[in-house]
């Protein structure tokens, strides 16, 4: 089987795009509306890829699959926690 080579991160974010969109929807029905495509890659590639040896497209789609949602809430909710909302003076 030919390896699968990406050109570049957002290569490889494009092709696992269908996957994020489908865990983002789930995630959406058991009301957490807040958490995006992107938020499941962020995750993803901080706490579970950053270190893995001989990653591989099926696997990258199999961890999308089978991340808890609790621990994807609980992600967003620390970034929240470092989120400064502004008033702005215009």
């Amino acid at each position: 089987m030919n390896d699968l080579k990406f050109k570049n991160i957002i290569d490889l974010y494009n092709r696992l795009l269908p996957a994020l969109k489908s865990k983002a929807r789930e995630l959406h029905k058991v009301g957490l509306k807040y958490i995006h495509e992107e938020d499941i890659w962020n995750y993803l590639k901080e706490y579970k890829w950053e270190r893995a040896i001989d990653l591989d497209l099926a696997r990258m789609v199999n961890d999308i699959f089978n991340i808890k949602n609790k621990d994807i809430e609980e992600y967003m909710q620390e970034l929240m926690k470092e989120y400064r909302r502004k008033i702005t003076d215009e």
